[in-house]
């Protein structure tokens, strides 16, 4: 329960000591953040450490192939209305990650938690979350991620049993196959544009059919469950039906959506509608997503997109053409070594725009888009995109590790 305000034994205390020590050493040689090198330290010497650190907390955990570390950032920022939080909010989200964020919150009422989807039902164990919010499941990271169908079977098994509020999309049937096996769930309309990785059903492998914004499979019966929360437009629509507007600097529908499963997850800790959209409102940025900056006299945004769902949400939010675009890609172990996914992304939709293209893998890329009939220019780094790239704001789309080399080169 929270409040439990237990010292930590010895052991833990150590463990906690030689984390923080361990990831001073790692930030002082320049090697990141060493929240990863730093929760590994301490877990290795108590394993049981991620379990004690959050016994004094109500834990959220966020969890999902895109959006979890926004939804993680706006929950938190709603909850805050209620009390101090600690969140792994630089996106830290496997045990070693997590277990750091925590031992920085000896003080705080809520624990907000992003999840890596392979170590969702691990961590739930050790945690005892009161809340779990599932927002999506699509193909991602190939050479390491299960395949959609048995990751969502996963999530399914794991769950089975916990006594957490699960707050779920309505309209993914692969989220909806996971909490099904949940006694206690809300079931939130966030929407589904990438649908390619749910035609078939979860339950008996029939083709699923999506009459308008509703699905059903016509073999074995499983269908959209009816929500209690909705995007619609520009409002939250809660349970009782009234409607509250969301009033967001971050851009797109994506993000109205994680408002919305946002404020679902705070009304279940008591946090009413309109207090959490409005704290909502002060996230410009998160974790460097969405930030404009200025770069060799030039204003750029930059944008994550890490797989074909995050690459469409994306083109859904970026200015109409002639705004110029630069494209990084690389495929490092935390991207995913395979970049078959780049053949699964209409990149036909960036028709109009000057295209520019860098990064590890940019000639991967160069083909695709070559195939797709559109013009572009290879470069070898970001300022010589930025030099040819005509007047106008520049949009930087760029996946994970390539994300992070920008963020370096232009200061952010």
């Amino acid at each position: 329960m929270a409040g439990n305000t237990e010292p930590l034994s010895p052991r833990a205390k150590l463990a906690v000591t030689a984390g923080k020590a361990a990831a001073a050493v790692s930030r002082a040689a320049g090697r990141g953040s060493g929240s990863v090198i730093g929760g590994r330290v301490a877990l290795k010497l108590d394993p049981d450490l991620l379990a004690r650190l959050a016994r004094h907390l109500d834990v959220v955990l966020v969890s999902a192939t895109n959006g979890k570390t926004t939804t993680t950032r706006l929950i938190a920022e709603a909850l805050r209305a209620s009390g101090p939080v600690v969140s792994n909010a630089l996106g830290a989200n496997m045990p070693a990650g997590i277990t750091s964020a925590l031992a920085g919150g000896s003080d705080a009422k809520f624990g907000v938690i992003e999840v890596d989807e392979k170590y969702l039902a691990g961590v739930a164990r050790d945690v005892t979350p009161k809340a779990i919010a599932l927002l999506n499941l699509s193909r991602d990271q190939l050479d390491r991620a299960a395949e959609t169908r048995m990751l969502a079977e996963k999530w399914r098994e794991g769950l089975a049993g916990s006594k957490a509020l699960i707050v779920a999309n309505a309209d993914d049937p692969l989220i909806v196959w996971a909490a099904s096996s949940s006694a206690n769930v809300v079931w939130v309309a966030a929407g589904q544009e990438w649908k390619d990785d749910a035609w078939s059903c979860p339950s008996c492998g029939g083709v699923m059919q999506r009459p308008g914004e509703d699905w059903f499979c016509g073999e074995c019966g499983f269908r959209r469950p009816t929500p209690s929360w909705a995007l619609s437009g520009d409002h939250v629509l809660d349970p009782h039906g009234s409607a509250w507007p969301i009033k967001l600097q971050l851009p797109g529908r994506a993000n109205k959506a994680n408002a919305t499963t946002s404020a679902a997850v705070a009304a279940a800790f008591g946090v009413p509608p309109q207090v959490a959209l409005e704290r909502m409102y002060g996230v410009q940025a998160v974790a460097g997503r969405y930030d404009v900056v200025s770069f060799l006299e030039r204003e750029l945004r930059l944008l994550l997109a890490k797989n074909p769902a995050g690459w469409l949400e994306t083109f859904s939010l970026i200015d109409p053409p002639p705004t110029p675009v630069i494209m990084s890609v690389n495929a490092r172990g935390a991207d995913g070594t395979d970049t078959s996914w780049l053949w699964d992304v209409d990149y036909t939709r960036l028709a109009g725009h000057p295209l520019f293209v860098l990064g590890d893998r940019k000639l991967d890329l160069a083909v695709r888009l070559e195939v797709a009939g559109l013009d572009f220019h290879v470069c070898d780094n970001l300022d010589e995109a930025v030099q040819m790239a005509p007047p106008g704001r520049i949009e930087v789309i760029a996946n994970y590790t390539a994300f992070q080399d920008l963020r370096r080169r232009v200061g952010n």
